[in-house]
């Protein structure tokens, strides 16, 4: 693969900010973009060899075959695009939501799986920059430039190939913050309009949705470091109660500093029950598709303890990323912690902002 970029490239990252940045805050003003959630993608294409590089450098090419046809059928000969590629299905309601747990099931190590998969539950790439066209790099060129030459690329791409939407109006922006996380996007990008690309530099700036829940202490996984004498806390488990008081396991919290490990150990050592004892038993959980050898064992804890956390966003039953411990709530009786609490999106068809948003 002969390209003005070489595989592999780190993608040019993000910093988090609070809120949506005006339009006129940056010389030159800025774009923005709806942020995706799944999986951070650099397509390299080079005549009939395809190579889809991720986020952390390694290849993620053997389980999209399907993106790989699609790269084949739909992008320029000679090209490096940025982009996400993402798994839709459809709802309840009819409509198309991202699906992040079907997207995680791509990855495995069995061929005969991916293949069956790649046609069950099909991705989509979304491209939102261009980092080279032929023989020419586009790293160096401004934002604005590489945006024109991407629509010109993708013009006549169709799903699974798509081109974000963007908007330079910072009151669009906001709308999209609000409305499409309804169909699974988790907030927005804000790229300078003269901004060269940067690979591993945080010089985006993403805006995602904050909010916070109370939730049940069901259990910890011990940290790395941990050994029988110091024992250390790696990461919580915890629950939140259904209709029915079926208590669900819903993520994990963690970004503990090291003082910290050690003296949650002692505070919970009278909470530790025998699994036989707790509400999930002997149930491990879920393995690790990125580390299939990783140890997901669990201290199981009589579910007594209620927490305040951070959060983005929800993923089914679910939170879809770690979230941040805010403070431990005494005040709380664990019944009272139920998926009733958590805030509902505005529901919104994906196949809408496939459309750029426009209803």
């Amino acid at each position: 693969m002969q390209l003005p970029v070489a595989f592999p490239i780190i993608p040019m990252l993000a910093s988090t900010a609070a809120r949506i940045p005006p339009a006129d805050s940056i010389d030159g003003g800025l774009a923005y973009e709806p942020k995706w959630d799944g999986f951070r993608a650099i397509v390299f294409r080079d005549g009939d060899e395809v190579v889809i590089g991720s986020r952390k450098e390694k290849p993620l090419t053997r389980y999209f075959p399907d993106i790989v046809q699609a790269a084949l059928d739909q992008l320029p000969s000679r090209c490096v695009l940025d982009g996400e590629i993402v798994v839709a299905t459809r709802t309840a309601d009819g409509v198309d939501r991202l699906d992040f747990e079907r997207l995680l099931e791509r990855i495995h190590p069995a061929d005969s799986r991916v293949r069956r998969l790649s046609v069950e539950t099909p991705a989509s790439f979304v491209g939102f920059d261009l980092l080279a066209l032929g023989d020419e790099s586009y790293l160096q060129r401004p934002f604005q430039q590489r945006r024109a030459a991407l629509e010109e690329a993708l013009a006549d791409c169709v799903a699974p190939v798509h081109l974000t939407a963007i908007t330079d109006d910072d009151a669009v922006a906001a709308d999209w913050f609000s409305q499409f996380e309804g169909a699974g996007l988790d907030g927005v990008l804000a790229k300078a309009k003269r901004l060269p690309y940067l690979p591993g530099e945080r010089a985006m700036i993403k805006v995602k949705h904050a909010r916070t829940a109370d939730v049940v202490l069901a259990g910890y996984r011990r940290h790395k470091a941990s050994t029988t004498k110091a024992p250390l806390l790696g990461s919580m488990i915890l629950g939140l109660f259904d209709d029915e008081s079926t208590l669900h396991q819903v993520g994990v919290a963690a970004s503990f500093k090291s003082a910290v490990r050690a003296s949650l150990v002692e505070e919970l050592a009278d909470l530790v029950v025998d699994p036989s004892e707790h509400p999930w038993g002997a149930h491990e959980a879920v393995p690790n598709r990125w580390n299939a050898g990783k140890d997901r064992s669990y201290v199981h804890l009589r579910p007594s303890r209620v927490l305040e956390v951070g959060y983005d966003h929800m993923e089914g039953v679910r939170f879809r990323h770690t979230t941040q411990f805010k403070r431990w709530r005494p005040d709380r009786e664990p019944g009272s912690c139920t998926f009733a609490q958590l805030e509902e999106p505005v529901s919104y068809d994906l196949a809408q902002v496939w459309a750029g948003g426009t209803p």
